[in-house]
């Protein structure tokens, strides 16, 4: 019997109607309807348009009732079926479409008018990006499906792509220039002009050496090919000092997989890190490599993903998306510093890409390693109790000592009539470096000139007009910015409540350069944030000037605190290391720990001594003394204690459940609501229901927040439940103006 019945996921059936609908393979396409490819059906009593995935064919007695399909949009399947049970899991998983797992595996450009792709051939481009939350847009866009369908069109993709070349994101939509610069200046999106990447071969130069593993390494390496080469599923942690060589054991293992002909991925949390690994990898790989993130093109990332899925490539390297890189038969997948929060995706699908990367792993009987010098508390937890493998590097590569800690105490500064960024022994260690011609990695994870600028006589702050934060001054152009929305105004002269004098409080990476520049006049230097970052074109451009020019001072945010390896550099300090401390939810401490041990890796990775400094107005905190002795397990020891007094990860599993909308009661109410139905639905299932809460921000982009904590085992059947009672709660009429959704194993 002829199988004519396709079951298919529709890209505009939401969250609360999604399942597999049933179409009519007409006689024209029978042949070409195959499981995995991309077709268009009408959906819905209007008969929209829409576009669909295949997952199976079947056959039916009730044709006559059925829609037919319109037509395919590939030759062939674009998804195996491997990829059809990863996405299947991911929507049982992570509260989302089908659909939206499955978008998540394709690159962008596939989602979008092939015909119309273009490949860009210049140095530097302009790109855009959202301004806004995925969500937010999502919304905003379906407001302007009348009044203005190409700016709709703009916002849809920039939800799904989260970034894009602007000359892209024209040719893919049709919209013109205007329709982008409309959407610039209501701050849903943001331009900035930098440098591209094209297709990555061969950056790595000469080949290298063969590698010569320690003793240390050489112990790890063995314990971690014989998980490898078993044939079974398995999960290690490599926990090893900064600067103990990590990397040389991801190498040497991918060396083995390739050998016994297997496949392997490896991850790494952020863009600017990219490049170095590339770069050793390509030294002993050659073209064997490909590169995935979101620096590329959407034509570049289409061509690297078929050279992936043709079998033209066998190691991949690349940021969080790269975890649905199309590798066959893989053999170990690496994510280096597993601990990073950017592993973690925030809009639909809300995946980890360790856990994607674990179903990999089953899937093919791969190893999963994990890498890290200050490994999450969750995979810590993991290895210790058996679950995972452990593996340790406890010394730095050749021997070399970790830096000497110093803390400057800011109590004492303040008292000595120092009100700066700059404390006196941080002053006294970056003259000396400078005179020795030595350079120095300043951290401050704030950008912007001041945090606040608040009238000294009334109080009166400024907060942003769409979100529920105050807005932070910006020294360059001297202006007032969200770094919520993208909102910004110009800096008034004096109050405008009583008109009396402003005062700018808080120190940010602008004001920190500032005063360095006053401090040490004419010495050269770089600042790495968003902001300069954009102007310079790359990351990497900003490091190696850096590096050739032996620029004395580096400062920045999180961009200069991982996976920088420059043995000039003799003096890392934390520009103020309690500004991560007190944020207020429960990894906290975990966060602040990690950043501080990072920084201070920064220093001394070459032959001469290394040393950093810390600057607190609470050096007595334990946190910070258990950081300044880089004793990681010391700290370990004292977290797990506090996580199983407050009943949270790994101890117990967390889902939040957030409810958003324009009226703030009609949000609190709704969630209050939604509270009252879990308590009843989970009773039996032993959930805690912990709010309604507002979120840390409550107002972003003129939309409330309010969310309940769910403490519960993380299982199919608690999922299940959530499922039923989220889609319940959406088809209802007096919820048509709010949004709801679930995040598992939430980073906050």
């Amino acid at each position: 019997m002829a199988l004519n019945i396709a079951k298919i996921a529709v890209s505009a059936a939401i969250y609360s109607i999604d399942r597999l609908y049933s179409y009519l393979i007409p006689e024209p396409l029978a042949g070409k309807v195959l499981p995995g490819v991309r077709v268009t059906v009408p959906f819905g009593k209007g008969n929209r348009r829409s576009e669909g995935v295949v997952l199976k064919l079947t056959d039916s007695s009730e044709r006559e009732k059925l829609k037919a399909v319109e037509s395919v949009l590939d030759p062939e399947p674009v998804f195996s079926q491997e990829q059809i049970k990863l996405a299947l899991w991911m929507r049982e998983r992570y509260f989302c479409t089908f659909y939206e797992a499955a978008r998540a595996m394709l690159p962008a450009g596939m989602w979008f008018n092939a015909e119309s792709r273009r490949k860009v051939g210049d140095k530097t481009q302009k790109f855009a990006s959202l301004a806004v939350s995925a969500e937010d847009a999502a919304q905003i866009a379906r407001q302007k499906h009348l009044t203005a369908p190409k700016q709709e069109g703009i916002l849809d993709l920039l939800s799904a792509v989260g970034e894009a070349a602007v000359a892209d994101i024209l040719a893919l939509t049709g919209a013109s220039a205007s329709s982008l610069t409309a959407l610039e200046k209501q701050g849903l999106v943001e331009t900035a002009v930098r440098e591209v990447y094209r297709r990555p071969v061969r950056i790595g130069g000469d080949t290298a050496e063969e590698i010569r593993l320690t003793p240390d390494q050489q112990a790890a390496f063995d314990g971690l090919l014989d998980l490898m080469s078993s044939g079974k599923p398995s999960a290690a942690l490599l926990f090893g000092v900064t600067g103990s060589g990590k990397t040389s054991v991801y190498i040497r293992l991918v060396q083995e997989a390739l050998k016994a002909g297997k496949t392997a991925l490896i991850m790494v949390p952020e863009i600017a890190l990219t490049p170095q690994l590339v770069d050793i990898f390509s030294s002993h790989f050659g073209d064997d490599i490909a590169v995935l993130h979101s620096s590329l093109t959407m034509g570049e990332r289409y061509d690297e993903w078929k050279r992936i899925r043709s079998g033209m490539v066998r190691v991949v390297i690349g940021t969080r998306s790269a975890v649905f890189a199309p590798l066959e038969n893989i053999g170990i997948i690496v994510i280096d510093e597993e601990q990073e929060h950017t592993y973690k995706s925030e809009n639909s699908p809300r995946y980890h890409a360790r856990e994607v990367a674990k179903f990999r792993c089953v899937q093919s009987g791969a190893l999963l390693l994990l890498g890290s010098a200050t490994p999450s508390v969750e995979s810590m937890y993991a290895a210790k109790t058996g679950r995972y493998g452990l593996f340790t590097l406890e010394n730095r590569y050749n021997a070399r000592p970790l830096p000497d800690v110093l803390i400057a105490d800011m109590r004492r500064e303040l008292k000595s009539g120092n009100g700066g960024a700059v404390s006196s022994l941080l002053r006294e260690e970056l003259k000396k470096n400078i005179d020795n011609g030595e350079q120095s990695i300043l951290f401050l994870n704030r950008r912007g000139a001041s945090s606040l600028v608040m009238c000294g006589e009334c109080g009166y702050t400024f907060e942003c007009k769409n979100c529920s934060v105050s807005m932070t001054y910006h020294s360059v152009g001297s202006n007032l910015r969200c770094h919520y929305c993208g909102w910004s105004e110009p800096v008034y002269e004096e109050c405008p409540q009583c008109g009396g004098k402003l005062k700018f409080v808080g120190v940010g990476t602008q004001r920190l350069e500032e005063e360095l520049r006053e401090l040490f006049p004419g010495v050269d230097m770089i600042r790495m944030d968003t902001d300069t970052v954009a102007r310079a074109g790359s990351h990497q451009k900003l490091l190696s000037q850096f590096r050739d020019r032996r620029v004395p001072i580096l400062l920045g945010t999180q961009m200069v605190t991982k996976g920088l390896d420059f043995a000039n550099v003799t003096l890392a300090a934390v520009i103020s290391a309690d500004q991560s401390l007190y944020a207020g939810d429960f990894r906290a401490h975990e966060r602040a720990f990690s950043l501080i041990t990072q920084v201070v890796g920064r220093s001394g990775r070459g032959e001469k001594s290394g040393r950093a400094i810390l600057q607190t107005l609470t050096p007595e905190n334990p946190v910070l003394k258990l950081a300044a002795a880089q004793d990681y397990m010391g700290f370990y020891e004292r977290e797990i204690g506090v996580r199983r007094l407050l009943g949270a990860p790994p101890v117990n599993d967390h889902i939040t459940v957030t409810v958003t909308g324009a009226d703030e009661g009609m949000v609190l109410r709704g969630c209050v609501r939604l509270a009252d139905i879990i308590r009843s639905a989970g009773a039996s299932l032993g959930v805690t229901v912990l709010g309604p809460a507002p979120a840390g921000v409550t107002k972003v982009n003129n939309r409330y927040r309010y969310r309940l904590t769910l403490r519960l085992t993380n299982s199919r059947e608690t999922r299940a439940m959530i499922s039923s009672v989220l889609r319940s709660f959406s088809g209802e009429s007096e919820n048509r103006r709010l949004a709801v959704f679930a995040d598992a194993d939430p980073l906050e």
